[in-house]
């Protein structure tokens, strides 16, 4: 009897043990997994923590605080590209106020310093001065309709909408500026009806905007185009023209906020850099995408694509 009690009590000593220098494994590899936290918590790294262990507590603790880290290094990567994003925005915005601001002040002192202007020449000036007005009003429209989009403040409704109606209506609206710049248009609207899941409204803004800028930025081409194609799931509209096209680079940012082209910068008269970024988001906003592929005095494209209704 006594031999088996003897036995017991070594039993449970070399149990203690074990769990002792169990325990003190895991103290240490706690505190080493501390520690590696801490310092890339205080120098900002985003090192994976790597420790070798037979413990699957510890070993499931550590994949879930690398995932954790990755995450963390994804979230910080993609707050610095908005913060430099925005300091950019703000940047090409100040430029995009300054220049017709620049000018509406110059009218203003043109009218009040001249005591003695002609009536005609105050009409002028004032009607530029009105134009002016006007650019720096949409501008800000512009961004405030950015800023609902993005802020989910500005609800866009769903529905069955025609296509081939809304794509007719909108090159019709262009019909005169095309023929007054002597270009030629070159449109493949299919007689079957396709019908979408879209908002007539943000599509026909949407198509506005494209069709404005084939004309203004691929006047060099004299052509512009516009093409529905469609299959059993989906629909594609296309906006292209053959103008200078858009670099490769400059391809990778043109939806960005408030950027435009620097040459375009030199220009009288250019874009806010809103416009496309609106598209997009209005695009996405009805559950599709836009695509773009350039190949300079070839063939410039935008193409929308959205889900088919075929019920």
């Amino acid at each position: 009897m006594t031999m088996l009690w003897i036995g017991i009590l070594i039993i449970l000593a070399s149990l203690n043990l074990v769990q002792y220098k169990m325990k003190g494994q895991r103290d240490r590899n706690l505190k080493y997994i501390t520690e590696k936290l801490s310092v890339m918590l205080n120098e900002h790294a985003a090192d994976q923590i790597l420790l070798g262990t037979d413990d699957k507590v510890l070993r499931a603790l550590l994949v879930q605080i690398n995932l954790f880290v990755e995450e963390h290094q994804h979230i910080t990567a993609r707050f610095a590209k908005t913060e430099q994003s925005m300091k950019r925005m703000l940047t090409n915005m100040s430029h995009d106020l300054k220049t017709p601001l620049t000018v509406v002040l110059g009218y203003i002192e043109a009218i009040q310093n001249d005591s003695d202007m002609a009536e005609e020449e105050r009409e002028r000036l004032l009607e530029k001065l009105y134009q002016k007005t006007g650019e720096i009003i949409q501008l800000m429209n512009s961004f405030f309709d950015l800023a609902k989009l993005e802020s989910e403040d500005k609800q866009i409704l769903l529905t069955k909408i025609h296509i081939n109606e809304i794509c007719r209506k909108n090159i019709l609206q262009h019909y005169d500026a095309v023929q007054s710049k002597g270009f030629k248009a070159v449109i493949d609207i299919p007689d079957t009806p396709v019908y979408a899941l879209g908002n007539e409204e943000a599509l026909g803004r949407i198509l506005q905007n494209l069709l404005s800028n084939a004309i203004q930025y691929g006047a060099d081409g004299k052509l512009i185009g516009l093409s529905l194609t469609y299959d059993d799931t989906r629909i594609v509209i296309t906006v292209w023209d053959r103008g200078k096209g858009i670099s490769e680079h400059d391809q990778q940012r043109v939806f960005e906020r408030l950027y435009t082209l620097e040459e375009s910068r030199n220009k009288a008269f250019q874009g806010s850099g809103l416009g496309l970024t609106i598209t997009k988001r209005l695009i996405e906003k009805m559950g599709g995408d836009i695509s773009l592929q350039s190949k300079p005095y070839e063939r410039t494209a935008f193409s929308i694509t959205l889900k088919r209704m075929t019920y």
